[in-house]
């Protein structure tokens, strides 16, 4: 179906546009909000009038957000997360977190709608695109640091003895046993007594 817009519509057209958008869209959505209305020959006459009051509006929202635009393109936030060797996040930085950060900084609302970009999820330097009019979309950049983590202090590790294997330890119990048996084979020892002379003096 074709739509006239009435108004800016990103991502799509400016007010006073023709274009050819699916049925479901015009119907359930541009219509309904009156961002378009059917390309009629009576709405196509009004282009002009159409495209002149909505280069007014446009114009004023611009110069309202323009004072913003210039924070935001200046404005650094920083995230610590706790990242993985291959620099990926065990988690993501959300678009809610960082109009949190925003409004944190500037004390200023902004819809996490109006943040363009996917939940990130990687360490580094982001640049997030933030729509505030049709063509007001400044940069803010996002730097996201992996968290420091405590080195935990080195234990100090006794020296153990080695251990003695079974074969050398009989041998040293053998061993130790030897004068022992030794002491009581001597206390056992008889000593010969003295041979008497049997022959007969003559």
């Amino acid at each position: 179906m074709k739509v006239l817009l009435l108004k800016d519509v990103y991502n799509l057209g400016r007010a006073g546009d023709v274009k050819k958008v699916a049925d479901g869209y015009g119907r359930n959505y541009l219509l309904p909000k009156n961002l378009a209305a059917l390309a009629t020959p009576g709405m196509l006459k009004q282009i002009d009038r159409i495209r002149i009051t909505a280069t007014k509006v446009r114009d004023l929202a611009n110069a309202e957000m323009a004072g913003l635009a210039e924070q935001l393109a200046n404005l650094e936030i920083k995230f610590t997360a706790n990242v993985g060797e291959n620099g990926k996040l065990f988690g993501s930085i959300t678009q809610q977190m960082i109009v949190d950060a925003i409004k944190e900084k500037l004390q200023v609302e902004i819809d996490r709608h109006q943040v363009e970009s996917q939940p990130l999820r990687e360490a580094g330097e982001h640049k997030v695109r933030v729509r505030l009019t049709f063509d007001l979309i400044p940069q803010v950049k996002v730097l996201v640091e992996a968290e420091k983590k405590e080195e935990e202090p080195v234990k100090e590790t006794r020296s153990k003895a080695p251990r003695r294997s079974r074969r050398t330890e009989e041998e040293l119990e053998k061993k130790e046993s030897k004068p022992e048996e030794l002491e009581g084979e001597a206390s056992t020892v008889k000593v010969d007594e003295p041979v008497k002379d049997t022959t007969i003096p003559e």
